[in-house]
């Protein structure tokens, strides 16, 4: 185990490597750059930027050298500095960006993660353990329901019932007098009542399909000879759920971590547009759009990281789980 750990961890330099190249290049391919944009932006504001003061801008940016030297920049100032760049629309180092909203997204995602799997794996189990019951088709159906509305309706329906009904604005993490002061433990508490919004919006998303997903797997290992014989010489029936069929229908939830961060991230965008959050994806959708290659660049860097590492540790359980699984052959 410790050997497979060391050397996925070896493979993973190199992997990050690729990842920074690779988000470094994509975010450069649509033509022109952030200058050019933001001179449009002006242009349609009725303001001119002449081609000398663009030209100016360009240089201090370092926008005027080829690719692979700011690329080189870029990288070193990260290894040797933890710099991650300035970003071009903000004006701010990039690391004071996105670190703060990269700990909100992360507080988010582990919630609602934590909320999904408490919600979808036990009506997952009772609907395979009551087949056909009436509360299995009553779950069936709720979960069709969650997977055919999209997110963001809900959220609108949900801001809309909370106005409408209780006089209160459900959007954003924060209350007005604390959404720009330090952190403290009213900030943190103040966190938390505004946390159950996104997470219950996100996890019922998320536990439409996880609970399809534990019902048919569970199903199919209740099935298999083994339960039959261990059924036949008089298991306990609870006992012969959980003790082996119920470990392998979770494999999918393990299996999972590894994309579950960029997943929420780049599937809550559009909720946390409507919702007014302050995570990664909105920050990440306007860097993106203006091309602020540095903002963009380390948010796609930092959540390919979480990945990578998100990945190992879904391994590492999986075969703790699972013993058909063997690391160390």
């Amino acid at each position: 185990m410790l050997a497979y750990t060391f050397q996925r961890l070896l493979l993973s330099i190199p992997t990050i490597f690729v990842i920074s190249v690779l988000s470094f290049v994509l975010i450069q391919l649509p033509p022109g750059d952030f200058l050019t944009s933001y001179a449009a932006t002006l242009a349609a504001m009725g303001e001119q930027m002449s081609g000398d003061t663009l030209q100016l801008l360009r240089e201090a940016y370092g926008l005027d050298q080829p690719i692979y030297v700011q690329y080189y920049k870029w990288v070193w100032g990260i290894l040797s500095r933890g710099d991650f760049g300035l970003s071009l629309e903000w004006r701010q180092p990039v690391a004071s960006l996105i670190w703060e909203r990269m700990g909100l997204t992360i507080a988010l995602t582990l919630s609602t993660l934590l909320f999904t799997w408490l919600l979808a794996i036990p009506i997952g189990i009772y609907s395979a353990t009551n087949q056909y019951s009436f509360f299995d088709y009553l779950f069936t159906t709720i979960g069709f329901i969650g997977l055919g509305v999209p997110g963001f309706m809900l959220a609108l329906v949900v801001m809309w019932l909370s106005f409408s009904w209780f006089g209160a604005d459900v959007g954003g993490l924060f209350s007005d007098q604390y959404k720009n002061a330090p952190w403290s433990f009213g900030r943190v508490w103040d966190l938390m009542k505004h946390l159950w919004v996104p997470m219950l919006i996100l996890g019922m998303e998320g536990a439409a399909g996880l609970i399809r997903t534990m019902r048919a797997n569970l199903l199919d290992e209740l099935h298999k000879p083994y339960v039959t014989a261990a059924r036949a010489r008089g298991l306990d029936e609870t006992v012969l759920t959980y003790e082996y069929p119920v470990q392998v229908a979770l494999n999918p939830f393990i299996s999972t971590l590894g994309w579950a961060l960029p997943g929420l991230v780049n599937g809550g965008t559009i909720i946390s547009v409507t919702l007014s959050l302050p995570t990664a994806g909105p920050l990440l959708l306007r860097a993106l759009q203006s091309q602020d290659m540095y903002l963009a660049g380390a948010f796609i860097l930092v959540l390919g990281t979480l990945t990578i590492l998100g990945t190992l540790i879904s391994d590492l359980l999986l075969a703790w789980i699972d013993p058909r699984i063997r690391l160390d052959r």
